[in-house]
């Protein structure tokens, strides 16, 4: 791939949940509001800026994905601040910001976890809703048996999406009450409410299914199943819903999440049907959003969807991947804007590139961040200098920011960014012959960081600063000559700097 010595190509990790019955596993070290309320969606049409402008943009105003290192996002922005979740295996994390550039950043907190051992592990898929002055969040968990997934709410003791929760009830409809179940979605239709989800049906194991509810917890009748389209024969998850123009519009997730072509497909509803007759809904053509080669972005799917901080702008939240491999490791939160077609339907576009600079939501009060490039390069006057023998090129292509990087093998070779700010994250490659790393802040003690992966998975998230005084200082990132005993070689990888201001 590069034209000097490399890592061979390289992952992000252990494996994370399969999505499909033969495959699903959660590693259990793996590391909002839907707004559905009928009418709420109205955009003023836009385009999301692209990948990878010909010169860097001002940092004012502007954001890059990652938004976080897991998969399965929610997220919505209530109250001044966006409220995102993501799978996280153990318990249900959530993180707060008051700027969509500063959530990679933001420090979680755990608002759940459960001693019930029926219910405590391979917990999934968190979403939370708000109902008059209390949230209501959808879960996924079991007892450490795949087919053992069932579907739970929790209920806020006061008006705040962080809780505290207390456990409410399962979720079962009577006909499937001891079935396989994932990925609550809750439909909100001419005044009622609605249990959407994944599960056991006469056309897939985790197909589409609708219930409907008497209340926010509470099932009150069977589930009816959905034949919803694909492109492959094994899973139809994720069920999230828009509204506009007379019309309910259910996305949802097709294909096993470990494969490259995992996608997004669309059904519709006239506003007056019955959601529970399946012949009510009008199956859209074709997938609306998927992998982009060319961007180097596979996989793309389980979504949310939120409005910008003022409201008259449409976001989708999204997980991809930065590999075509068959795993479900390196599945990274992603956002971007989408807009409306002339016959009233959503209009997502593809998905950018990991790292592509984009405008941030209108009314976002901005969040001051910069990148700096392995090359120098950099949108907020931040510098990075070398000592030692370092390769560089742009053979990593779409796997790396700007289509370049830097990597040695060298013991005692130095990459040092020089920053102004509170904290910085770095991204790079991970790779089956990288080795380890050693990491200090302005001189102070070394953190060794293992760069290896399993396989080669780009703009991977490799390490984020503990949150630092505001002024000048240096991230040194030191070439130790080890690795693991799986790696092949001790190659570091020096790709993307992302500073934060605030």
């Amino acid at each position: 791939m590069r034209a000097v010595p490399t890592p061979p190509p390289a992952s992000a990790g252990a494996r994370a949940p399969s999505r499909s019955r033969a495959l699903r596993r959660v590693a259990a070290a793996l590391a909002a509001l839907v707004a559905v309320l009928a009418g709420l969606l109205t955009a003023t049409p836009a385009a999301v800026a692209d990948t990878t402008a010909p010169a860097p943009r001002a940092a004012a105003g502007t954001f890059r994905n990652p938004l976080n290192a897991g998969p399965d996002p929610f997220m919505t922005h209530w109250n001044g601040s966006y409220y995102l979740t993501t799978t996280q295996g153990d318990s249900i994390r959530m993180w707060r910001s008051s700027s969509l550039g500063t959530l990679l950043a933001a420090d979680p907190v755990t608002v759940w976890t459960d001693s019930d051992p029926s219910r405590n592990r391979d917990i999934w898929a968190p979403e939370f809703y708000r109902f008059g002055d209390r949230w209501y969040l959808y879960y996924t968990a079991d007892d450490g048996v795949d087919d053992h997934h069932r579907l739970y709410v929790l209920e806020s003791e006061r008006d705040d999406p962080t809780g505290p929760y207390h456990y409410k009830a399962k979720l079962a409809p009577p006909n499937h009450a001891n079935d396989f179940a994932i990925d609550a979605g809750i439909l909100q239709h001419n005044g009622r409410l609605y249990l959407a989800y994944s599960g056991i049906n006469q056309y897939q194991h985790n197909g589409l299914n609708i219930a409907p509810m008497s209340n926010p917890y509470t099932v009150s009748g069977d589930a009816v199943a959905l034949n919803g389209d694909g492109g492959c024969p094994e899973v139809r998850e994720g069920p999230e819903f828009l509204y506009r123009n007379g019309r309910t519009w259910m996305t949802y997730s097709a294909c096993d999440t470990g494969k490259p072509d995992y996608q997004v497909r669309m059904m519709s509803l006239p506003a007056t049907a019955d959601p529970l007759v399946p012949g009510n809904w009008t199956q859209h053509p074709g997938a609306v959003f998927s992998r982009a080669d060319d961007r180097g972005v596979f996989g793309p799917g389980h979504h949310a969807f939120f409005r910008s901080p003022d409201g008259t702008e449409d976001w989708i939240v999204y997980h991809a991947k930065t590999t075509s491999s068959l795993t479900y490791s390196n599945r990274t939160t992603r956002a971007q804007r989408f807009t409306w077609k002339a016959d009233g339907s959503p209009d997502f576009g593809r998905p950018l590139a990991l790292g592509a600079t984009q405008d941030l939501p209108s009314g976002d009060p901005g969040s001051g961040n910069h990148w700096i490039n392995d090359d120098g390069r950099s949108s907020g006057g931040g510098t990075v200098a070398y000592t030692g023998a370092w390769n560089s090129g742009t053979g990593c292509g779409t796997q790396c920011f700007w289509s370049d990087d830097h990597w040695s093998d060298r013991a005692g070779a130095t990459a040092t960014f020089t920053f102004t700010g509170t904290r910085i994250a770095l991204l790079s490659v991970r790779d089956t012959g990288n080795g380890i790393a050693a990491l200090s802040i302005d001189g102070g003690p070394e953190q060794r960081v293992d760069l290896y992966g399993a396989i080669r998975t780009g703009e991977t998230l490799q390490y984020l600063s503990p949150r630092l005084a505001d002024g000048r200082h240096t991230l040194r990132v030191r070439v130790t000559g080890e690795h693991s005993a799986q790696s092949g070689a001790s190659f570091v990888s020096v790709d993307r700097a992302e500073v934060y201001t605030n």
